[in-house]
């Protein structure tokens, strides 16, 4: 029962020091103590869920026909493309997840400006660079382009990702149809629309940022071209010379440049009345793609700061309070191996806490609900053993003998009750991902991780103590000190 007790109470000093320290901080840094640089440093905030500081929710939905069939690829896409979005816009502690087969929902912790977030989670994205000819339409001006007309996914949608762009350098001009005046976007019913040409789309676009302008100080967008996209471009910018090539997004109008000479080395900035934010919003759209399929929002649900710090407290309090009445129950029922768990607990207790801020971990309501559970499972494990521990002294063995059989013939019980409360957070943490439940998602991941480091706990941490009171103290009176 004692043998290396020592180099296990080691390892158990280190990793409580590494919990505490997690802990008590807010980022990590490590330092070279030779000539002081800076080796690693790493955020530990812990990030707190949508019910515990406010924020935004949303559920957006595939704007396609209830009977179109939609690709999950299509959608983990969509879902990926939303994220970035949302993360380059500021939002960082947000969770984006696929509920359902047409559903994405979107949890936005601690967002402030939720009109920004909600604007950029619909638009598809899609940046055609359109022929005008000599005769260009106002900026804002909704057009109809030829792109997309012959290519479709089989529930109609155009799918710009996936089609090449392609530029024709012997190309006529654009139709006297093509090259109409501003006005022609208002045309009577009974005149065909105007159709402009999409010479390239946004496909081409390899890096995307925001300059401004060294002479007027003006934001604009500066793109690069890729490799395969460069010698097109020139080659219709070099038979193009002194037309205009508006910059359209999403058959909106952004800016009309007129092209005053051939670009050759595949870069060019879109111009236009752009603020910081409108040029920022504008590049994330391009940067991160056209969204493969159309999305509208289906809901929203938005939890004030107020009520989220109101769950917060509560949380604490009720935490608090239930880990005053578990420590006081183990040390007045079980005495001495009671208080060794109790110590064992709080042991618990930063470690697992240091896993969820190290690892940036979302907390919720719901998670910490998982939490407390499963610190309800280690005291069970601690429940049992010292229960078979006073049958054995009762038996009439030793103090050793008792310690010793106790955990052997608790260990069955203690091994099948983890395993089945692991595969019951696997199923639910599937349920949640499936389905968007990001309630049941995070109390089965929260419950998982406590019931691992508990597991650990009770087997290593509690034995270990408990082996190290018994050398040192030699209780005789074990009525008194184990309660039997």
């Amino acid at each position: 029962m004692f043998r290396n007790q020592y180099t296990r109470l080691f390892i158990i000093l280190l990793i409580s020091a590494l919990a505490i320290w997690i802990d008590a901080s807010n980022t990590l840094k490590v330092t070279n103590p030779i000539n002081s640089e800076l080796v690693m440093q790493r955020s530990v905030n812990p990030r707190l869920g949508l019910d515990l500081q406010g924020g935004l929710q949303v559920l957006l939905e595939a704007d396609l026909p209830a009977n179109a069939a939609i690709d999950a690829e299509a959608i983990s896409v969509a879902r990926t493309i939303i994220e970035n979005r949302t993360n380059a816009l500021g939002v960082s502690e947000n969770v984006i997840q696929v509920a359902g087969d047409r559903r994405i929902v979107g949890d936005f912790p601690g967002l402030e400006d939720s009109e920004a977030v909600l604007a950029i989670l619909q638009r598809t994205g899609l940046l055609e660079f359109v022929d005008m000819g000599t005769s260009p339409v106002e900026a804002g001006t909704i057009i109809q382009t030829d792109y997309g007309q012959s290519s479709t996914t089989p529930s109609g949608s155009s799918t710009p990702e996936s089609t090449t762009p392609t530029i024709t350098p012997t190309q006529a001009a654009p139709t006297p149809a093509a090259t109409g005046t501003p006005e022609a976007t208002a045309t009577p019913a009974t005149e065909a629309p105007i159709i402009y040409h999409t010479a390239m789309t946004g496909a081409a676009l390899k890096t995307v940022t925001v300059v401004r302008d060294t002479t007027t100080g003006a934001y604009e967008i500066s793109f690069v071209l890729k490799t395969d996209s460069s010698q097109l471009f020139s080659d219709y910018t070099g038979s193009h010379t002194n037309q205009y090539l508006a910059i359209v997004l999403d058959k909106e109008v952004i800016s009309v440049p007129v092209i005053k000479n051939q670009i050759s080395d595949g870069q060019g900035v879109i111009q236009g009345n752009f603020t910081n934010d409108s040029a920022n919003a504008l590049a994330i759209q391009l940067r991160y793609g056209s969204l493969p399929v159309p999305l509208k929002i289906v809901e929203t649900r938005i939890v004030g700061p107020t009520l989220g710090e109101d769950s917060l407290q509560k949380s604490l309090i009720a935490g608090i309070a239930g880990m005053i009445i578990v420590i006081l129950f183990m040390a007045l029922y079980y005495r001495l191996p009671g208080i060794v768990a109790d110590i064992s607990i709080l042991f618990y207790a930063a470690i697992a806490f240091a896993i969820f801020k190290y690892f940036h971990f979302t907390l919720t309501l719901p998670g910490i609900a998982g939490f407390m559970l499963s610190t309800g499972a280690a005291l069970d494990a601690n429940i049992l053993i010292f229960e078979r521990l006073k049958e054995e002294l009762r038996s009439g063995r030793t103090l050793a003998q008792a310690v010793d059989q106790g955990w052997k013939r608790a260990w069955s019980s203690i091994r099948d009750s983890n395993i089945a409360a692991l595969i019951t957070s696997i199923i639910l943490f599937w349920f949640g991902s499936t389905f968007g439940a990001t309630i049941v998602k995070g109390f089965s991941l929260t419950l998982a991780i406590g019931v691992i480091v508990s597991l650990f706990t009770a087997i290593f941490v509690t034995r270990t103590l408990l082996a190290l009171v018994l050398q040192w103290f030699k209780p005789m009176n074990h009525s008194r000190w184990f309660g039997i």
